[in-house]
């Protein structure tokens, strides 16, 4: 019979769902220092370009949902039962954390656009992996991934647009 933490004491789960969203909520932190600013508003944009204001209440729903997906992910087993699953999520998270300081904080969309390509390929490999495990895990994650397909062809045009 598989291990699972499913039958764990709900305090214990309330825990882990804690630590979840405490880990998945570190990576918009860790990049928070790199403001959109003065730079980003003078550059070239494409006509479908979103308001700026669409950006904060998408990406925290995003966040609280990949948290539910960790979560789930480590209720079938914890890290020892779910070491690949929850590692390619870490994995994931780095890459986001790392994709704003790079557009942003250093201003070279270029080099986040090659960031952004592996963060959307980590994610399609975590949706994947989490997919064999619980299925609504993986799907809790497709809203994600089509967010950072649609970041990934912006961050493009916004290279394109302003070499």
């Amino acid at each position: 019979m598989k291990s699972t933490s499913e039958n764990r004491p709900t305090w214990k789960n309330a825990a882990a769902f804690a630590v979840c969203i405490a880990v998945t909520f570190l990576a918009p932190a860790l990049g928070a220092w790199a403001t959109p600013g003065e730079w980003y508003a003078s550059l070239r944009k494409p006509s479908w370009n979103p308001p700026p204001w669409i950006f904060g209440p998408t990406w925290t729903v995003l966040y609280v949902m990949m948290a539910a997906a960790a979560w789930l992910v480590w209720r079938r087993g914890g890290w020892a039962g779910q070491r690949r699953a929850l590692t390619l999520h870490l994995v994931q998270l780095t890459l986001n954390a790392a994709w704003t300081p790079l557009f942003f904080g250093l201003k070279m969309p270029g080099l986040a656009f090659a960031e952004i390509l592996l963060l959307l390929t980590s994610i399609l490999a975590t949706a994947s992996v989490f997919y064999g495990v619980n299925k609504l895990a993986a799907w809790l994650l497709a809203p994600y991934i089509a967010w950072v397909s649609f970041a990934t062809l912006l961050n493009f045009t916004l290279w394109r647009l302003n070499a």
